[in-house]
């Protein structure tokens, strides 16, 4: 048994463009509104309180991580945030492995072992994924960052390359 993982991934939850663009924007809205009023009084004060409410919270959110892919042994193993399950995925029962765009739409949740459906979601960003298909028809859609080397590094487990 190896104990170098074959793939590792982290995903960050705030590091996607689009959710910085609108906390951004929302900040950059309370401080223009802040500046433009005409007496600064407790409301006044309160947007600008706001404003840097919100960039504290998004150079935070940058740093807390939503949750780590590694291919090790036969298997994938998805561990998430302080109180989240580790989930293990057996590569031995997967029957088919696709690499898919992961949503039609441009703003997608961050989830992580979302049940819906026949499938089982984990996802923070991206517009790829890899999906994993077992033989009782339940698909696992692991969003990731690099889905190319994680499918090769799935393959590679599996004995497909």
């Amino acid at each position: 048994m190896s104990t170098k993982p074959a793939f590792t991934e982290k995903q960050y939850l705030g590091r996607e463009f689009i959710p910085i663009t609108i906390r951004l924007a929302l900040a950059i809205l309370c401080f223009a509104i802040y500046f433009f009023t005409a007496e600064r009084e407790r409301n006044g004060d309160l947007l600008l309180v706001v404003g840097f409410g919100i960039l504290v919270i998004s150079i935070i959110i940058g740093f807390m991580l939503h949750f780590r892919i590694r291919v090790l042994n036969k298997s994938v193993l998805v561990d998430g945030l302080w109180t989240t399950q580790l989930v293990k995925i057996d590569l031995n029962s997967i029957t088919h492995v696709e690499q898919k765009p992961y949503s039609r739409y441009i703003l997608n949740n961050p989830v992580y072992n979302l049940h819906k459906k026949g499938t089982i979601r984990f996802y923070t960003g991206g517009n790829c994924a890899v999906h994993l298909t077992d033989r009782d028809g339940l698909v696992y859609i692991i969003g990731s960052l690099y889905p190319n080397e994680l499918e090769r590094a799935i393959l590679g487990e599996m004995g497909k390359r």
